[in-house]
């Protein structure tokens, strides 16, 4: 089947799937892996401690695979300034350029006048339109069923995904909740034109920077066992719950200021976590769509199943059936 929509033409892709950004996991190995399977790979580059080592990961990325693959920018979640990391990310010709948690238009300005596709992770009606004018190409829109940092406005992707669509004329992508093949149709059939996944892509070999023990728990756990952090700072996150999480939550009722906060929630707490395999001795990034994952494909793997899936879907639509 033709899998052809705007998001695999204006990224040159087969499938209109991407990766999503995956802080401290997120590098060639995986990036190659999804692009190399029809999608769109991407490297986390604000993880990555200097310029220099962000220009290592692309060179050991073009290595690996000879399609498209993006650089993910969380500008709002890192001290480091963006500016040098997009000069090698432009120096290095990558095709595609995502932002995610910060106003993007400084860095827009900075790739006026260069080919570079620019995506913007969004997860509200409002910061769509916002996107498009000042020139994002797609949006990725997430509803509060993600993994990870998510908008204030408790909204799930069911809803948004259609608002946003109605609201802009640049393609939409859907992102938060979806992890197989039947989510990649339900975004079709809301308005979207490809789908991002974040939590699902954490539990595939190549992804090799995540602990068997985060993998395991992605398995084991139900899409109730997740809880949001964070919402008493204005940057509300969504992650596995355990011991650790169950502190920042009591911290946050109990009035606590960020620099209580700051050791609970650094990237450190994090990595202890999602590297170092300490399940209760930090927190990791996880969506609603753990409840939906059983197992440890590889990469190509999982993308042929999500094809196979939304295929016998569109097949069975074809001849008018509901069940």
């Amino acid at each position: 089947m033709i899998w052809n929509t705007r998001v695999t033409e204006l990224l040159e892709i087969n499938y209109p799937i991407i990766q999503g950004g995956l802080a401290h996991l997120a590098y060639s190995e995986l990036a190659a892996a999804v692009s190399n399977a029809g999608g769109l790979g991407q490297i986390t580059a604000m993880s990555l401690e200097s310029p220099e080592l962000l220009k290592e990961e692309i060179q050991k990325t073009k290595l690996k695979t000879e399609n498209a693959f993006g650089i993910n920018f969380a500008i709002g979640q890192h001290g480091r300034p963006f500016k040098q990391y997009v000069d090698v990310a432009m120096k290095e010709q990558v095709p595609v350029i995502s932002v995610t948690g910060g106003n993007p238009a400084p860095l827009f300005e900075q790739l006026e006048g260069t080919p570079i596709k620019k995506l913007v992770l969004v997860s509200s009606r409002r910061q769509a339109i916002k996107a498009e004018q000042i020139g994002a190409d797609a949006v990725m829109v997430v509803g509060q069923e993600g993994g990870g940092h998510l908008g204030r406005e408790d909204t799930g992707t069911m809803v948004l995904i259609p608002s946003v669509v109605d609201a802009v004329s640049i393609p939409v992508i859907a992102s938060g909740g979806i992890a197989d093949g039947r989510g990649l149709m339900a975004a079709f059939s809301l308005g979207a034109e490809g789908i991002e996944m974040g939590t699902r892509f954490i539990a595939v070999k190549e992804c090799v920077h995540a602990s068997e023990t985060y993998k395991q728990k992605l398995i084991e756990g139900k899409e109730s066992d997740t809880v949001i952090i964070k919402k008493s700072l204005g940057a509300p996150g969504r992650v596995i719950a355990n011991k650790w999480s169950s502190r920042i939550l009591e911290l946050e009722s109990e009035g606590a200021k960020y620099e209580t906060l700051r050791d609970y929630i650094s990237g450190e707490a994090n990595k202890r976590f999602i590297h170092e395999g300490e399940a209760e001795g930090g927190f990791a990034w996880a969506g609603q769509a753990m409840g939906l994952i059983k197992d440890i494909p590889s990469t190509s793997e999982l993308i042929e199943r999500i094809i196979r899936e939304a295929a016998a879907i569109r097949r069975k639509w074809g001849t008018n059936q509901l069940s």
